[in-house]
């Protein structure tokens, strides 16, 4: 069977292309359902897009390659089309925007897209063989219990990267680029929960608080959750994509507040007041008691000296914590790194060396922080590649 274009992977990025690059083609994924990574996302509501993406919110080796798509296809658009379906959604903290019902609206938007421009869908297919040649590609598809071979013209790797492998992700974007002579930068699992030996943090799972966390490349600003494996949430999540083995991180846990001057205040009219219970007034009380060994959390207020308070104010605003590791791809929301952007055509997404090949989304070198940034990134980089495909039809 010939078709002009053949995508390979019918998640967020996949379906987009789809739905821009008309007629004639084909999405294939071994999954029995489409876009499954959308329908888990954001608690079941998906966290599509965020009002604030923009450049600044992705790391790549290559900072500026994702201007371009970003900036034709932006977070203003998404949320047109979204609104063009009548889907009802809401802002939560940050620009972080949701469904006010299920993520699965999402997906049915997008196939309805694609079925409006003519793409076909082909679930539970697996890809055997791929081959390049003269007039185009040819792949071998394992689908419904037989061999099927079809050809293309225009080739597009929107299988994702290595997270969350029990929903079937196996890289197979990138063993595809290399074949195709492209270079993958080193990967690794991004928005993924720290881990600590010995079940360090066991008695506190559960217990979450607002923090700022650190290291010397980023700082974050939300909320952190001990796990009985380590440390969860937000804060932990984003700086996740910034940490390397072995590094220490910095945990304030008392952002925004003088704790010094408070103590002192507390001290000057509640002397009496022990000094455990002055803290879990800002603190949680269950982290009160576990850090209390450790910092001689102990006495009445008034028994504590300026140098004292200062002192432990000090080590609650700076709580320095070495993970021994995170929970890897099992968990990771998203790959770090991907198909080199020194290879791809910012604009169109295309290799510069194999006329035809596409790579978009998680596949390529860029990943976003957590908050809808890396659907925007699918989004844009999708309507990018079947913008491209679409124009040469015409």
């Amino acid at each position: 069977m010939k078709f002009e274009t053949v995508i390979i992977g019918a998640g967020a990025a996949g379906m987009m292309c789809a739905a821009q690059s008309g007629p004639g083609t084909l999405v294939i994924d071994h999954a029995r359902a489409p876009g499954e990574k959308i329908r888990i996302s954001g608690g079941g509501r998906c966290n599509f897009t965020n009002l604030h993406a923009g450049p600044e919110n992705f790391l790549s080796a290559n900072p500026h390659f994702c201007k371009s798509a970003l900036a034709r296809y932006t977070q203003w658009d998404f949320i047109d089309l979204v609104n063009r379906h009548r889907i009802s959604w809401h802002e939560k903290t940050f620009g972080q925007l949701f469904c006010d019902g299920k993520a699965t609206q999402i997906v049915d938007m997008l196939r309805a897209e694609m079925t409006r421009t003519g793409a076909t869908l082909w679930l539970q297919t697996r890809l055997a063989d791929l081959r390049h040649g003269p007039d185009g590609f040819t792949l071998d598809l394992d689908r419904e219990g037989a061999r099927q071979t079809v050809t293309c013209r225009n080739l597009v790797l929107a299988s994702g990267g290595k997270s969350i492998p029990k929903m079937g992700a196996t890289g197979l974007a990138y063993d595809i680029a290399r074949r195709f002579g492209l270079t993958v930068t080193e990967t690794r699992p991004a928005l993924v929960p720290f881990t600590f030996p010995r079940g360090r943090f066991a008695p506190l799972a559960g217990v979450s608080l607002p923090v700022r966390l650190s290291n010397p490349r980023a700082s974050f600003d939300e909320a952190l959750l001990f796990t009985h494996r380590g440390l969860s949430g937000p804060a932990v999540l984003q700086l996740s994509s910034f940490w390397r083995e072995g590094e220490e991180i910095h945990v304030n846990l008392i952002p925004g507040l003088d704790l010094f001057e408070t103590l002192r205040a507390a001290r000057a009219t509640a002397g009496r007041r022990a000094l455990k219970t002055e803290l879990a007034r800002h603190l949680p009380a269950r982290l009160v008691d576990f850090l209390a060994p450790d910092l001689k959390i102990a006495g009445r207020l008034a028994d504590q000296s300026d140098a004292r308070l200062r002192a432990l104010a000090g080590a609650l605003s700076d709580w320095r914590l070495r993970p021994s590791g995170t929970e890897g791809w099992r968990t990771a929301e998203v790959t770090l790194g991907g198909v080199d952007t020194n290879g791809l055509s910012s604009r169109t997404m295309e290799a510069k060396t194999v006329p035809g090949l596409f790579v978009i989304g998680e596949a390529v070198d860029v990943t976003g922080w957590l908050g809808g940034y890396n659907f925007q990134w699918a989004w844009s980089s999708g309507h990018a590649a079947g913008a491209a495909i679409a124009a040469r039809r015409t």
